[in-house]
């Protein structure tokens, strides 16, 4: 390492010599993408520059695309667009797996309520609502409206479990069940299955059901899952070329 970050010494600004130095350890690949640079203080010291001067030059070279500063955790080679994008698409989709593991413990639970709770007014409601989806789910489909339609159902479910703590949470599952819908109901085939899952859900509601209620709520959970780290391995496999999502462990999205 001593040797790598060895003093700069040619002659000319201080500051482009310590840019052209890291320039050159990135170009030759004695320091590769994403690999986190010295500390501050280490890399001055060893290179035999003022810490001013360094943090002169790592700005040149982060506003050049070359580093990228992660504050509280350092200096890092920056990764080529293709790894950036697949960082990025990996990421989200262990984001999608937290969002669907809440989207479990709310909905599931929120399902089984409603089902004990649910009035006739509540069904005809949740019904209306079923019919209007159908309506927009005819060619041309105006996909921001079925998502709202969507989302409407899944909040008068839980509205209809009569759950104080779930009224509260009314919001944040909004906000999940936006994110997920966003990719998930263009996904060949899920705007079908939705449709069939929520006739499901309803007729659980109607027959008073708690655990058939659990159930298909489950199921329609699972599904998008499914459907939504579909979606985000072929956005994969379109941007950072084919076979890179292969190597992912199982993660997740929502409707």
């Amino acid at each position: 390492m001593d040797l790598l970050w060895s003093p700069v010494k040619e002659a000319g600004n201080l500051t482009d010599r310590i840019v052209m130095r890291i320039e050159e350890l990135i170009t030759s690949q004695q320091v590769v993408e994403g690999e986190r640079l010295p500390a501050e203080r280490d890399m001055a010291q060893m290179l035999g520059v003022s810490r001013p001067a360094l943090r002169e030059a790592v700005k040149i070279l982060e506003a050049g695309g070359r580093l990228v500063v992660r504050h509280g955790q350092g200096v890092f080679v920056s990764q080529d667009a293709a790894s950036v994008m697949r960082s990025r698409l990996i990421n989200r989709e262990l984001t999608l797996g937290e969002l669907f593991a809440m989207r479990e413990v709310l909905e599931v639970s929120a399902a089984g309520w409603a089902a004990s709770n649910a009035t006739e007014a509540d069904i005809d409601a949740l019904a209306i609502l079923l019919a209007k989806e159908d309506a927009v789910r005819q060619a041309p489909i105006d996909w921001k409206q079925v998502g709202e339609l969507d989302a409407e159902f899944h909040l008068r479910v839980v509205e209809t479990a009569r759950n104080r703590f779930l009224s509260q949470m009314v919001g944040v599952l909004q906000e999940m069940l936006a994110a997920g819908m966003e990719t998930t109901l263009t996904v060949p085939g899920r705007l079908e299955q939705a449709r069939h899952d929520h006739r499901a859900l309803l007729e659980a509601l109607r027959q008073n059901d708690p655990e058939a209620a659990r159930s298909a709520a489950q199921h329609h959970i699972n599904g998008a899952r499914l459907a939504a780290v579909e979606r985000v391995r072929d956005e994969m496999d379109r941007l950072t070329g084919a076979g890179l999502g292969a190597g992912l462990g199982a993660g997740t999205e929502a409707d």
